[in-house]
């Protein structure tokens, strides 16, 4: 939990891999407009208080493994950072204007996981760590529920 944020009553640490294309998939995402999106994709999550921890972005693609606070769902950070970055990289591409005249940078939908690093028999023994330490219970010799 190195990653964990503070909130006013939280500590969280929420953890996606996200992954969107571009419209048909056509490979514009090279040279200046890649390096652009990074850009403009930096900003957009700092704006709303999301980190990447590490990120891609290739010619048809982009790759993103981003920390979202609990008060944003993640269909609403997706929707923020495509979004944005789509107007903005339309309004400065004439190239992309020209090939999406229709507006649309980004195919529709996105691929998203979660990111845990605690597996189920961390948690099970957590908690019997927790029930022994307050209770004086060995939850190991319990059924499972």
């Amino acid at each position: 939990m190195q990653d964990a944020k503070p909130g006013s009553h939280t500590i969280w640490d929420c953890k996606y891999h996200i992954v969107w294309i571009t419209k048909y998939r056509f490979p514009v995402l090279g040279g200046d407009v890649g390096q652009r999106a990074r850009e403009l994709l930096r900003e957009i999550a700092r704006a709303h208080e999301m980190t990447i921890y590490a990120g891609a972005i290739n010619r048809d693609h982009v790759h993103m493994l981003i920390g979202i606070p609990p008060h944003l769902s993640v269909s609403r950070a997706v929707q923020f950072l495509k979004g944005k970055s789509s107007h903005k990289l339309l309004s400065e591409y004439q190239s992309l204007r020209k090939r999406y005249w229709g507006q649309h940078l980004w195919g529709r939908g996105y691929w998203v996981a979660t990111s845990g690093n605690v597996t189920d028999e961390v948690w099970k023994k957590y908690m019997a760590q927790l029930a022994f330490a307050r209770y004086g219970l060995n939850l190991l010799e319990w059924p499972a529920f």
